[in-house]
């Protein structure tokens, strides 16, 4: 059986025994449960978007599928029914993002930690300007995204996790006690984080800025300072002609194309293919990398290991920071190989034996 082989006939066929049995009994019937998170449209009705796909297999492939047999989600159910021409549309909205609760913990900060109501002019602001960031795809949005409610919602969230609040909090996430403990700790930086963030979007900068491909290690990768102002670091890092006036520049000073941390020199190494390579790092936090232009003192060379190795996990460490590092784990290792190789004396023996 081909998993997502269905036409758009089949699942007009599910459709029409959906509506004629019922909700309940449709599901019931083939073994499903209601959507958690995405459903189908048609015709201004919404339709259990697992249920249909699966049950439209039974007309293209023979025999529908289990429930267990398959997802609902973006991968699987999702993904089939839009393929087909139909509309897909979350039932409930997509998590927050760092980025987004960044710009609402300053807005608790700016009103003394304390949450704001949905009337609030701010927060009707900050409503409208969350509903520009692109992460989240118009399929994963419902009719109550980011609205003032939920925007309100997530204020006291993040006031009523606050360390001098005395009350019960309220449902909040980890990653909204994580970025209060950085307003707390760094209150004045991860102001001009929410600063630089809101002047991006409301720009247009940071909205044509596309995802790059480190973040699919978002994990590891993102920054504290948000993935948006990441996507603008790594634009500058990238930038063809910064790239070749920085390495213009230390040709001419009669320096070589080798990495500020551990040394490595590609044309040493690969030859004639590797003449001329190398990658280019911005120096500055990203919180102080503002509108200003780059200028080359901001860039380091690098190679894509140790370049790979700063930007792993924030804080992230200069090239000299790394430098240092690999020269303590080389001493390290040279002290240990030393022990392992020196010769055992008698008193060695005598030692071990006590």
């Amino acid at each position: 059986m081909r998993r997502g082989a269905i036409t758009q006939g089949a699942i007009l066929r599910a459709i029409a025994e959906y509506d004629q049995l019922g909700r309940d009994e449709f599901l019931a019937k083939y073994g499903f449960e209601r959507a958690r998170s995405y459903v189908v449209v048609h015709e201004g009705r919404e339709y259990d978007s697992k249920a249909i796909a699966g049950v439209a297999h039974q007309w293209d492939q023979g025999r529908p599928l289990r429930a267990d047999e398959f997802s609902g989600g973006k991968e699987h159910a999702a993904a089939w029914l839009k393929r087909a021409g139909f509309q897909v549309k979350a039932v409930k909205n997509p998590d927050w993002a760092r980025d987004e609760i960044i710009l609402a913990c300053a807005l608790v900060r700016e009103n003394g930690w304390k949450g704001l109501d949905a009337q609030d002019a701010r927060v009707i602001e900050l409503s409208g300007l969350l509903q520009l960031l692109p992460f989240h795809a118009e399929a994963e949005r419902n009719e109550k995204f980011r609205n003032p409610n939920g925007v309100a919602r997530k204020t006291f969230d993040i006031a009523t996790r606050h360390p001098e609040y005395q009350g019960k909090p309220t449902n909040g996430s980890a990653l909204d006690l994580a970025v209060l403990k950085q307003f707390l700790a760094r209150p004045a930086e991860m102001s001009e984080v929410a600063h630089l963030i809101r002047q991006g979007v409301v720009s247009g900068e940071l909205q044509a800025l596309a995802p790059t491909a480190d973040e699919e290690f978002d994990d590891e990768y993102s920054a504290p300072e948000g993935r948006l102002l990441m996507r603008r670091h790594h634009a500058r890092e990238r930038s063809k002609s910064l790239r070749k006036k920085k390495i213009a520049s230390v040709l001419q000073r009669g320096g070589r194309l080798e990495c500020q941390a551990c040394g490595f020199d590609f044309e040493t190494v690969y030859g004639d293919r590797g003449a001329g390579y190398i990658e280019c790092h911005h120096v500055l936090p990203l919180h102080m990398a503002g509108e200003g232009r780059t200028r080359l003192s901001d860039l380091a060379l690098l190679c894509a290991n140790c370049h790979r190795m700063i930007h792993r996990r924030a804080p992230w460490p200069t090239p000299g920071e790394l430098r240092a590092s690999i020269e303590a784990k080389y001493a390290a290792d040279r002290r240990a190989a030393a022990a392992i190789a020196r010769p055992r004396g008698a008193g060695d023996d005598v030692a071990r034996n006590r």
